[in-house]
């Protein structure tokens, strides 16, 4: 029995569980793989404080010599080209960000961000290849003065790192971004919950992106920038007490760089200054100036429970970027058609240390009842 026992990589294991990334069935599997690439497409230009253009083409995949393509609504098999002008990608980072599951730099950093697992864009290759065995095709430049990169690459699922097929400078047409490509199994409808319908949500929750969609019929979709301004940029925070598990500060004790247990708590994190540490020490009846990798089970326990009774400052909430309500009116009135719009945006909340803003357009009139709901 025991040699029968060996370990699975993560790729292994979502090749095999792909519903839990978002590939249930053809139509939803086009929609992620939509979704994935877009959304990268956007971190990326605002991240480098670039005004984000992007281009989604959509077109049923036909392979040479084969009879013309059927209808897109009939068509088991498409192709999804995404173009931006973000900052580009170093070619040595190409391969990993495209074809190995769990790589990224977003994981670690609290901070809102679309993507964070590193799993999205490389869990779409992954379907690709699965469903029509065709590599991803990345084309990637960094400056007008950079050369242009071309690849093609797979996952070694065995492995979870990336095969590559293709490797080379190319000539490119545009100063800087990335194009992602991938073929894949799919199936394409209107209305709710669509590729169509997604694209539209962006364009209405981002109104400072230029977004142009080539739909599968042939269709060229334009939805432009109405406003000159990127959101502000997220800060990065250190995590509040009140929103770790007792696991995870048995982790942090461990791994930490600290001396003592109040330089701990005030270094690791964010609203915890040293009067307050001292105070958490205090009720916990442990000194300060204990050794953090010395405190386990009991005094770990009381630790945890002290830092639960202290009264700490919520955490900052420059760590997310909402919309605005000038921003919603802009996208509300560039998409919807209506007789009376409002926008409103709450002033920030906190759950289990983790901030979070609602934000709620309105468009009264001109057509049925619609609501949208938009997760950042």
């Amino acid at each position: 029995m025991g040699a029968r026992q060996r370990e699975i990589s993560v790729s292994e294991f979502f090749t095999k569980n792909r519903h839990l990334l978002g590939f249930d069935n053809p139509r939803k599997a086009l929609l992620t793989c939509v979704k994935e690439a877009v959304d990268n497409a956007l971190d990326a230009a605002e991240e480098a404080g670039i005004l984000p253009d992007v281009l989604v083409n959509v077109e049923v995949a036909v392979a040479n010599g084969a009879p013309p393509p059927p209808p897109p609504s009939q068509a088991t098999r498409f192709r999804v080209t995404v173009i931006d002008n973000g900052p580009g990608i170093v070619r040595q980072q190409i391969p990993p960000i495209f074809a190995k599951l769990l790589y990224g730099s977003k994981f670690h950093r609290l901070r809102m961000s679309r993507g964070q697992q590193g799993i999205g864009i490389s869990a779409a290759g992954m379907y690709a290849q699965l469903t029509t065995g065709k590599p991803v095709q990345i084309t990637s430049r960094t400056g007008a003065r950079a050369t242009a990169h071309y690849f093609e690459v797979q996952i070694d699922t065995k492995k979870n790192e990336p095969r590559i097929f293709e490797n080379k400078k190319i000539d490119w047409e545009h100063q800087r971004g990335t194009q992602v490509a991938l073929e894949i199994d799919g199936r394409y409808q209107k209305g709710r919950a669509s590729v169509d319908e997604y694209l539209e949500q962006v364009a209405i929750a981002n109104p400072h992106v230029q977004l142009v969609y080539r739909t599968p019929e042939g269709e060229t979709r334009e939805y432009p920038r109405t406003i000159q301004e990127l959101p502000p940029q997220p800060k990065e925070i250190k995590p509040h007490p009140y929103g770790i598990e007792f696991g995870i500060l048995l982790r942090m004790l461990h791994d930490t760089k600290s001396h003592t247990l109040a330089g701990f708590l005030a270094a690791e994190f964010s609203r915890v200054s040293s009067a307050v540490a001292q105070e958490i020490c205090g009720t916990a009846k442990l000194p300060p100036n204990a050794k953090p990798r010395t405190i386990h089970s009991a005094d770990a326990e009381a630790l945890y429970k002290a830092i639960q009774s202290t009264k700490i400052m919520a955490p900052p909430s420059n760590c997310i970027s909402p919309i605005g309500e000038k921003a919603i009116l802009h996208g509300l009135y560039k998409q919807i058609k209506g007789d009376f719009y409002t926008a409103v945006t709450r002033p920030p909340a906190v759950y289990r240390g983790n901030p979070f803003i609602i934000e709620a357009g309105l468009a009264f009139g001109g057509g049925p009842d619609q609501a949208v709901r938009t997760a950042k």
